[in-house]
């Protein structure tokens, strides 16, 4: 009987190819996909084939069987292999002259007669791809059909390797990284922010430290100004001295705001919903967003100032305090990391102390600066 094999080509598979392979798809051993590991290094036999192409990363490991065994001759070929192959889950059946004629799984080697030949059980045409289809195509093709590897012909469909699950997975993630980088205008950056993830995870305490303690010094110096920000108001809080209870609530909403705007900004810029060259509408939005949550706020904490103290000159400085430090906030928060990315700056390391320390100094001048307007007759 004559067997074919289906060879995935490198353009795109039809949703009818995919049906009359369905069969196929049974036959590879369906279980929960290995732990991944090491993306394997192109060996002197890949580094034939073009870079990005699944000969390129195929993985010479496998065990191929010949139909015209006998089952009880392959199980005993599978079990010399099986010390040194990846994946025996899957066993691949190849015809005389090496070219790939089908798959049967190990299961059903394990329960047939062993005076059986291969070629009874096996089912075809096997899925397969070539040498030259594209890394990312084949990567797709093998989780389309959920294998746990998918074997690698040549032009004359001999079997020349597998991609394994672990490969694609790995490859997916960078194509999809590279598109979101591409999608959202910062291609250019994609490296230098992969180096960056790279040194803040891997990196040495010394090279960690080199990237992220001048941003904190930043926020040091700032706190000390604050400090000096709040001796500068001495008399005031001597005066009045609800004034105090109310700092921590002016800095507390500024700074959850600034952090939820960066954070927003910082995945809207990874999925490719912010343009960095066209930047205006959002930050924009985001502005007129933060006036109506500083609104919101300013008037809910003004009441319960006012109420609490009993001086509604008091409830009015805390309100208009919490709606312009949150509308600021939420600038902050889309402006900071926007800057930093356009200057080549780690915004992952630098927007939360930079936007904590413009706020931590910015908050406390509007709040006293409230507090002088509306309550300057009791100072």
């Amino acid at each position: 009987m004559t067997t074919a094999t289906l060879t995935i080509p490198t353009n795109a598979v039809s949703s009818s190819e995919k049906n009359r392979n369905s069969a196929t798809a049974k036959a590879n051993t369906r279980v929960i996909r290995p732990t991944r590991g090491v993306r394997h290094e192109p060996s002197g036999v890949n580094l034939q084939y073009e870079p990005e192409t699944a000969g390129r990363i195929m993985s010479t490991d496998y065990c191929t069987i010949d139909r015209n065994m006998t089952v009880g001759a392959a199980l005993e070929k599978v079990r010399i292999a099986a010390s040194t192959n990846e994946l025996i889950y899957t066993i691949y059946v190849t015809n005389p002259e090496d070219r790939l004629d089908g798959v049967v799984s190990l299961r059903k080697l394990l329960i047939a007669d062993s005076e059986m030949l291969v070629a009874e059980l096996m089912n075809h045409p096997a899925v397969c791809v070539t040498t030259d289809t594209d890394r990312e195509r084949a990567a797709r093709i093998l989780a389309d059909h959920d294998f746990l590897a998918i074997p690698v012909v040549d032009e004359a469909h001999r079997m020349v390797g597998i991609l394994t699950a672990d490969d694609a997975i790995d490859i997916l993630d960078d194509e999809a990284t590279e598109d979101l980088f591409r999608a959202s205008g910062v291609s250019a950056t994609a490296a230098k922010e992969s180096e960056r993830s790279e040194l803040m995870i891997r990196g040495s305490i010394w090279a960690i430290l080199k990237a992220r303690l001048p941003f904190l010094l930043i926020t040091l110096v700032a706190g000390l100004v604050a400090g000096r920000i709040v001796e500068h108001f001495e008399q005031s809080l001597e005066a009045i001295v609800a004034i105090a209870f109310f700092i921590p609530l002016i800095m507390d909403m500024g700074g959850n705001v600034g952090s939820q705007s960066s954070t927003v900004f910082a995945r809207a810029v990874a999925l490719g919903h912010v343009d960095i060259k066209n930047f205006t509408r959002p930050f924009l939005k985001e502005v007129v967003l933060g006036a109506i949550m500083g609104l919101i706020a300013g008037i809910g904490g003004g009441l319960v100032a006012g109420i609490w103290q009993g001086d509604p000159s008091l409830g009015l400085a805390v309100g208009f305090a919490l709606l312009t430090t949150v509308t600021l906030s939420a600038l902050l928060g889309f402006l900071v990391p926007w800057a930093l990315v356009k200057i080549g700056t780690d915004q992952a390391a630098g927007s939360a102390p930079i936007i904590t320390s413009i706020k931590d100094i910015t908050g406390l001048i509007i709040y006293f600066g409230f507090i002088a307007l509306f309550m300057s007759h009791m100072l």
